[in-house]
């Protein structure tokens, strides 16, 4: 299956002709969340209940045999069923156990049929009336699994400014695209920006997409009402975010001191960070952290998390209270 960019995906989604498996990889996680958002939109408000179905490939239960299940239902009262698969990378790039045995699934010369054998078997021929998304963080395209998946999937990669995974980076290049997006965030925002604003913006980010929306969106919060943001603006909010303490947050939460977290969440948003940069930090913390002192706990953050990001996407309730449940959440024992 041919790849497809998120402008082109958007445009599928559009005309209501989504094709039946895709698969969404890369580091941009803001981008791929508002892709799996979108995709979830297919399906109307009143019956997402029914027909649209999110998992999490880390959960014990989510089997490649219950994806496919799940694939395979029937949709109810509509024309078509979702079926969203985070976290795949469980899936087509699971940790190493040992000497070579993997997680779930083994390498090319040991793979184990049965559970694996269904879903090869669904990818190359898959139910039309169902879409069914895999979201990783990468995916190892030297196992069967994962071949099958290139040959029958439509392809969305979302490598932020590197533009793909293994590309050699053009650092010049890199600054331009960065800063273009920054004018043209500022665009959509109905603003202007100074050219030596946007190209500080861009410059501080380096190759960091999400450093990038982050600071975009500090400085649209900042300037906001303002008809063209100035190289002084930009200035005022790369030093302020420089010399802020951005990870107080996470350090109060990881001690489990839940008063001081909600402090520092005050202090950050009063200070103006920006609601989705705070989640991005939560959401480094349930990965690199939580992951590995306490795992039993990732999948109720990963919930959490997911929760939380959707909340703030549909305007489901003030940013505060939203990240302040969160924060409560994840501060629990």
């Amino acid at each position: 299956m041919p790849s497809a960019t998120p402008q082109s995906l958007r445009k599928q989604l559009s005309q209501g002709k989504p094709d039946p498996v895709y698969l969404i990889v890369g580091d941009d996680e803001a981008e791929m969340a508002g892709l799996t958002a979108e995709v979830s939109a297919v399906i109307e408000d009143e019956l997402r209940a029914f027909n649209l179905e999110r998992m999490y490939a880390t959960d014990k239960g989510v089997t490649p045999a219950a994806i496919v299940e799940s694939a395979l239902t029937f949709p109810m009262l509509g024309d078509r069923r979702v079926v969203l698969v985070l976290r795949a990378e469980k899936i087509f790039k699971p940790k190493r156990r040992g000497k070579g045995i993997e997680d779930a699934i083994g390498s090319d010369d040991d793979e184990p049929a049965g559970d694996v054998d269904v879903l090869e078997a669904y990818l190359k021929a898959p139910e039309p009336r169902t879409t069914l998304v895999f979201v990783a963080s990468d995916v190892d395209r030297t196992r069967r699994i994962s071949k099958t998946l290139q040959k029958h999937a439509t392809i969305v990669e979302c490598w932020g400014l590197k533009g793909a995974k293994d590309a050699r980076l053009d650092l010049r290049q890199v600054a331009r695209t960065a800063e273009a997006l920054v004018r043209q965030a500022v665009a959509d925002a109905g603003q202007q920006i100074e050219p030596a604003a946007a190209r500080l913006v861009a410059e501080r980010a380096g190759t960091d997409i999400a450093t990038l929306r982050g600071d975009v969106e500090r400085l649209l919060l900042y300037a906001a009402g303002k008809p063209k943001i100035d190289l002084k603006d930009a200035q005022e909010v790369v030093s302020a975010e420089t010399a802020q303490d951005n990870w107080a947050v996470t350090t109060a939460i990881q001690r489990g001191e839940t008063a001081e977290a909600l402090r520092q969440l005050g202090l950050a948003l009063e200070s103006g960070a920006v609601p989705y940069m705070v989640l991005g930090q939560l959401g480094w913390f349930v990965r690199e952290k939580l992951s590995t002192s306490d795992p039993r706990r990732v999948p109720a953050a990963v919930d959490a998390l997911f929760r939380t990001d959707i909340d703030l996407k549909s305007s489901g309730g003030d940013p505060r209270v939203l990240l302040e449940r969160l924060v409560v959440e994840l501060s629990r024992r």
